[in-house]
């Protein structure tokens, strides 16, 4: 029987991209950062039981260039992850007309957690994200005897989800920068 600690790493790929962008200059960085090294730092020598990274995706109308710039480097984000065997949950952005509001993904996150835990799939729950939104679903499955780790950003921590976490990492740029493919 194995007695690691199993763990489900939950990426809320939004919230990553804004903060890694915050801290990094390049506008590709995430198509240049090693995720499947970063889980595994992540995990120290504990048992991946499943990597999920959850996203809306962008449309893009023909014309709009931007849009379908960002739509060919968020596909091959998608190519790149696939072929490291992650699983990927798709959400979609919702055009107001002078900005995007991304939907569905803190549903598709709270879900995993729950049926997660209720089917006992893991031991602690790994959420890379700072959407409070989450707190509910996170209280429901400590309840229940599941850790869960926040992994935040030092230069912009959510002391919410600090608060309503078993463990927590805030991330530095020095400790992010191992992860960059320069």
């Amino acid at each position: 029987m194995n007695s690691k600690e199993r763990i489900f790493i939950l990426i809320d790929g939004n919230n990553f991209y804004h903060r890694l962008k915050e801290i990094f200059t390049s506008k590709e960085t995430l198509l240049h950062f090693r995720y499947n090294n970063f889980t595994q730092w992540l995990a120290r020598d504990r048992d991946i039981v499943q990597r999920k990274y959850y996203i809306g995706v962008v449309r893009a109308k023909p014309q709009d260039t931007k849009g379908q710039h960002m739509r060919r480097n968020q596909q091959k984000l998608f190519t790149q992850l696939r072929k490291n065997s992650w699983n990927i949950e798709y959400g979609y952005l919702l055009d107001t007309g002078d900005t995007y509001h991304e939907k569905g993904v803190d549903i598709h996150i709270a879900t995993d957690l729950l049926v997660g835990a209720y089917e006992n799939l893991y031991d602690t729950a790994i959420i890379v994200s700072s959407d409070t939104d989450l707190i509910p679903a996170l209280a429901k499955i400590r309840a229940m005897k599941k850790k869960v780790e926040y992994i935040g950003f030092s230069h912009k921590p959510s002391h919410a989800l600090i608060t309503h976490s078993d463990i927590r990492r805030l991330l530095t740029k020095e400790e992010l920068e191992q992860f960059i493919i320069t």
